[in-house]
């Protein structure tokens, strides 16, 4: 699918959010704009069946989860949420990480990923790579295959796409600067 939407006009600058010194880059414009969400799905998808057969999505809380499920839908697959701490109800595994303003955690539930399944993570903002990194972290504890990392959008003066190697990353819009 060929993107004819100007994604990145529909991604919001919020600067000094969450903190001073930070840009938060918003897709609720995006959201809102039904060309716009489905040409990002679209283009997401057509990413995954490049990879191969996808049996899984998994993506982060919550922003993840906004176009994870939508994607998942998109590429006939399940998906699996990756949650903070105590959040899911049955048995999980975890996975620690850094983000570019603090450390955090994130949990699957152990019988989520069978072993040898191929699976498509999704965030949808790569920044310095330590979210997607610990979701593929938790797909490799479970035995499954991580065929790819599709992102809405990368701050590649982060470096993230550095700390997601030897995986195959593709994010639709790409910020080489603050």
């Amino acid at each position: 699918m060929a993107i004819d939407v100007d994604l990145r006009a529909h991604i919001r600058d919020i600067p000094d959010f969450p903190r001073p010194g930070i840009v938060y880059r918003d897709i609720t414009p995006l959201l809102l704009a039904p060309a716009a969400l489905d040409a990002a799905i679209g283009a997401l998808a057509d990413y995954g069946r490049s990879r191969g057969t996808i049996d899984y999505v998994v993506a982060a809380e919550a922003r993840g989860f906004i176009l994870g499920a939508a994607l998942a839908r998109e590429l006939g697959a399940g998906f699996v949420p990756a949650r903070k701490p105590g959040k899911l109800p049955s048995d999980t595994i975890s996975a620690d990480y850094v983000l570019e303003y603090g450390i955090d955690s994130l949990e699957m539930h152990r019988d989520a990923i069978a072993g040898g399944a191929n699976v498509l993570i999704h965030d949808d903002l790569l920044a310095t790579g330590g979210t997607a990194r610990a979701l593929c972290d938790l797909v490799e504890q479970l035995g499954g295959h991580v065929l790819g990392c599709g992102f809405l959008a990368e701050l590649t003066f982060l470096g993230g796409r550095e700390r997601l190697h030897p995986f195959d990353v593709r994010a639709l819009v790409s910020y080489d600067s603050e």
